[in-house]
């Protein structure tokens, strides 16, 4: 920085020095020119008379006053045809600076006037000659020689000691401050900048170099305020990767890296490790019923009992997670054999079904366990993890409250299912579908009164297919909306033909969930009536309790339009969802199916009677007829009739029938009863 301060104070001396030896330059240059003007002014009366009397000694004493100064150089008289009158010459002064004078004054200088008189007044200046007077420049340039050289010296002098002192008071005011900010800022730690912030410099408070610390500071602690958001928000995004916001268990990621860990350390060891996807059983039905709020609290003390479940064993490794809304993951190892991977089976499958607080009451929950074991399932974890929730979802599809381990062939399993949803896709089309009859008697008049429509599924290839695999699944995948169309349309269109045979019957057909939604589905079920010409009376719509619960303001709504149309309302499999008085009395219910379960085991389960015997006092209560499902015994059909059941359908009256076999059925099962009076018992 010394050299940089002194070049520019050295180079600005010597310019403001040139600026000074040029302006006496010019001043020099105006001297002489007045001194010339001067001297002519002084002779040039004396140099008249001279010429005017062609006086050469006057001439000569003219020309030898000239020459009393220092500078003439020449000086001489003449006449105007240029003879001399009078003249002298002496050589310019010799000097070594000659070459820059001369370039800047001029070697010479030559100052004449015309010699002029008048002879009368009045009259013209008549001219006589001439005087001329060269100056050598050399004289005034010496002195203007010393001067300039005088100037520069002492211009460089004073700019290298004005240079010295800036330099000395820049180096200690913001040379040596900076220098020690630059030294603090190299010990700045970039993870956590604000831990190092820069001293404020002595005697420089509230001037600019104060102030640019604290700013500079300032900028520190804004770079740490951002480094931490932005930590935090990379833990925030590493936590919403890694484990469920809900319940704070790990997330499908987390366990698969877990999983595939612990896998690694299992190739050392010849014990099992078991992979276990529970899945809250018709979870969605509880949050339908009793709103999200109480669903997330579910979830959460799920989570909270697997999280205590994996702590207090200290004879297993264990890890939770959560996979989706309603299934969670429980990996467990090691395992000596499958028999203690049932038995943990068995542990959680309890954990699970102990009542859950909500409020101020309990509720009661059940799950479905798939199990999947490694290494005799898979090796992968990926693969183990998915082997566990195959085999969970088919569990699920049987039944509730179980567990399954998984086999090869479930895998088959899966793959005749997809086919299968490819075929039901196609089956209406292709005209796969068709409907059986199941006859409804009556247990106080002992006739038929009305028929439940089937729907049953005549595949190409692998030939009657069960309502419960093929149901099910044209509800997952959309189908149902067609078919349940169809189902309908034909139902309604025997309904017409028996009516025009002579044989009126109610129709009694399934309503899914899925139609219910429907925006048009009132106007579509009105129509088919109109199109058929069956009274609104002979229909009768089933819809089970989970179908309308899962939105039950707008179920209850459509519902009502068909109702007050005159369609009767009944109740599906009563006693296997969220029974509840609440729903009961707001919909628009005529008719309660208990389901055949009940039924099956009545007279022979306790649990079964008393549910059977509910459902019927509950129906009487609030004036509901009650249907009676499975009916197959004549000591059932006795005891439901002596309860006050008023219907009832099953093997123990008929199964399904096609069209042409229901009216033989009707017919002949009438005529039985006249000829046996009132003997009601007629076995199909």
């Amino acid at each position: 920085m010394l050299r940089w301060v002194l070049s520019i104070a050295i180079a600005a001396g010597i310019l403001l020095s040139f600026i000074q030896v040029a302006s006496d330059a010019g001043r020099v240059s105006s001297e002489l020119d007045r001194h010339g003007q001067q001297t002519l002014a002084l002779v040039g009366e004396a140099a008249t008379g001279a010429i005017f009397s062609l006086d050469e000694a006057l001439g000569e004493q003219v020309v030898a006053g000239l020459f009393e100064q220092q500078e003439v150089h020449r000086a001489a008289i003449a006449h105007p045809n240029g003879d001399v009158l009078a003249s002298r010459e002496r050589p310019l002064g010799d000097a070594g600076y000659r070459g820059l004078t001369d370039w800047i004054f001029g070697a010479t200088r030559v100052y004449s006037m015309d010699l002029q008189r008048s002879l009368a007044p009045d009259t013209a200046p008549i001219d006589y000659g001439r005087l001329a007077v060269t100056y050598d420049t050399a004289p005034a340039a010496a002195a203007w020689m010393e001067r300039s050289v005088v100037t520069l010296f002492a211009s460089v002098a004073w700019s290298l000691i004005v240079g010295l002192v800036l330099f000395m008071v820049i180096h200690r005011l913001l040379t040596k401050p900076l220098q020690r900010i630059v030294r603090a800022l190299t010990t700045v730690d970039p993870a956590h900048p604000d831990r190092h912030l820069l001293r404020r410099p002595e005697g420089h408070r509230g001037d600019e170099l104060d102030l640019w610390v604290r700013s500079t500071n300032h900028l520190l602690v804004a770079i740490e305020e951002s480094h931490r958001k932005h930590r935090d928000a990379e833990e925030r995004a590493n936590r919403l990767i890694r484990y469920d916001q809900l319940t704070g268990l790990p997330s499908r990621e987390t366990i698969l890296s877990a999983l595939t860990t612990a896998l690694n350390e299992r190739n050392q060891n010849s014990r099992y490790l078991a992979v276990y996807c529970c899945g809250i059983d018709d979870f969605k039905s509880v949050n339908e019923q009793l709103g999200y709020q109480t669903g997330d609290g579910i979830l959460q003390a799920m989570a909270e009992r697997l999280s205590e479940q994996t702590t207090q064993d200290r004879h297993h490794w264990l890890l939770a997670g959560r996979l989706s809304s309603d299934q969670f993951v429980v990996i467990a190892s090691p395992l000596e054999d499958q028999y203690e991977a049932a038995e943990m089976a068995e542990s959680l499958l309890s954990l699970f079904n102990e009542p859950v607080k909500t409020g101020t009451s309990a509720l009661r929950v059940t799950a479905t366990i798939g199990v999947a074991l490694y290494p005799t399932d898979a090796g992968r974890a990926d693969h183990l993890l998915q082997h566990a929730e195959q085999t969970m979802t088919l569990a699920k599809a049987e039944a509730s409250n179980h567990c399954r381990f998984y086999v090869a062939s479930i895998d088959q399993e899966i793959r005749a299912r997809r086919q299968l949803e490819k075929d039901l896709s196609q089956a209406l089309d292709n005209g796969e579908f068709h409907l059986v009859y199941q006859p409804q008697v009556s247990l106080q008049s002992n006739r038929v009164i009305g028929a439940e429509a089937l729907l049953r599924w005549t595949h190409p290839e692998r030939g009657q297919i069960p309502p419960d695999q093929f149901i099910p699944l044209a509800e997952l995948n959309g189908t149902i909306v067609p078919i349940g169309q169809w189902v309908l349309e034909e139902a309604c269109r025997q309904a017409a033909s028996w009516a025009s045979a002579g044989m009126p019957m109610r129709m009694a057909v399934n309503l899914s969930a899925i139609q219910l939604r429907q925006a048009d589905i009132v106007g579509t079920i009105l129509a088919t009536l109109g199109r058929h010409e069956i009274p609104p009376g002979r229909l009768e719509l089933e819809v089970t309790e989970t179908g309308f619960m899962e939105n039950l303001e707008d179920a209850v709504a459509k519902l009502r339009q068909l109702n007050g149309a005159g369609i009767s309302i009944a109740v599906d499999d009563f006693g296997t969802g969220y029974s509840s008085l609440t729903y009961l009395k707001r919909m628009p219910v005529q008719h309660l199916k208990i389901d055949k379960q009940f039924v099956q085991d009545l007279l022979v389960n306790e649990d079964d009677t008393r549910i059977a015997n509910t459902i019927i006092d509950l129906g009487r209560s609030l004036n509901l007829s009650v249907i009676a499902e499975g009916v197959e015994t004549p000591e059932q059909e006795f005891y439901l009739r002596q309860r006050g059941c008023q219907l009832a359908q099953g093997f123990y009256f008929s199964r399904p029938l096609t069209p042409e076999a229901f009216t033989d059925f009707v017919a002949d099962f009438h005529s039985k009863l006249e000829e046996k009076g009132q003997n009601t018992h007629y076995n199909r």
